[in-house]
């Protein structure tokens, strides 16, 4: 789900800088921007974002600002001097009237005048600090866009309730009355196979295979088991919000078992009503799984 931060520390050596953001994602992808002296510190930063979250799309930037050169911090680079020197001796023997380097043009020479290192275990500790403070804060931001998905979540199975208790007192009527119009239409036609037939059904047979034929049907177009599951299911899947953590892939699981049992309801509709409850219940239920994809 989405989530920023941003914390600023002082140092002894400048100023650190971490920002962390994320966007909906299905899996946990990692990006770093990190200045290149401050590379090395990458593997830690990844495990402190791994151990706090599982899911989205996270960028992490780490900046560091290196505090004014005072006196005591910078120093001659004295190997270079020394390479400078040898060079300016040869370009002298081959020409002798060549100027030597004034001190202004040495000092001024990349890399002769160098900042006094900074202790990596001092600014590892710095960072490790930050990071945990920006890493509290991301978290707490996360939480809050996961209570607003968690009140349209819930809002959602509340619309799919309403529909299951809508339509479950519609299932004994819609059974008993498509059994009654197959028991006329099926007495209609044995009584014309047998009018047309030399060796007539007895009425007792014809009674029998119009009783099971029915039953059949019946159990086809019932759709009271399919209702049960979907009342469980729903209630499950409001258990599991209600409980919190890391409820994402549950989430994910109880969408798959509320389509599958959407779908049936809709291949086994026998009137209007089942089938447009089927399609709304299916437009709800995809709402949801589209949110529940970017919860941790």
């Amino acid at each position: 789900m989405t989530g920023y931060a941003v914390a600023t520390s002082e140092s002894a050596a400048g100023t650190l800088t971490i920002e962390i953001k994320s966007v909906n994602s299905r899996f946990l992808d990692l990006q770093f921007r990190i200045n290149d002296d401050l590379r090395a510190l990458e593997p830690d930063l990844r495990s402190a974002i791994m151990a706090a979250i599982t899911r989205g799309k996270v960028e992490l930037r780490l900046s560091f600002g290196r505090k004014a050169a005072t006196a005591g911090t910078q120093a001659l680079n004295l190997p270079l001097l020394t390479e400078l020197q040898r060079l300016q001796q040869e370009v002298g023997a081959h020409f002798p009237a060549a100027p030597t380097m004034s001190v202004a043009e040495l000092l001024r020479w990349p890399g002769v005048i160098e900042e006094a290192q900074i202790g990596q275990e001092s600014l590892q500790a710095d960072v490790a600090a930050l990071t945990a403070t920006t890493v509290r804060a991301f978290v707490v931001s996360r939480q809050r866009e996961g209570a607003a998905l968690e009140t349209m979540l819930t809002s959602r199975i509340e619309a799919m309730e309403v529909i299951v208790k809508r339509i479950t007192p519609l299932i004994p009527q819609v059974v008993a009355a498509f059994q009654q119009k197959a028991v006329e239409r099926m007495q209609d036609a044995l009584g014309l196979a047998c009018q047309g037939s030399n060796s007539a059904l007895s009425r007792q047979d014809a009674l029998e295979r119009i009783r099971q034929e029915v039953i059949l049907y019946g159990i086809r177009i019932d759709v009271a088991e399919e209702l049960g599951r979907l009342s469980a299911h729903l209630t499950e899947t409001r258990h599991i919000l209600k409980k919190g953590g890391q409820v994402g892939k549950r989430l994910d699981f109880m969408m798959q078992e509320l389509n599958r049992e959407a779908n049936t309801l809709g291949a086994k509709a026998s009137v209007k009503e089942l089938a447009d409850a089927s399609m709304e219940l299916k437009l709800l239920i995809e709402q949801m799984r589209e949110q529940v994809q970017n919860l941790e």
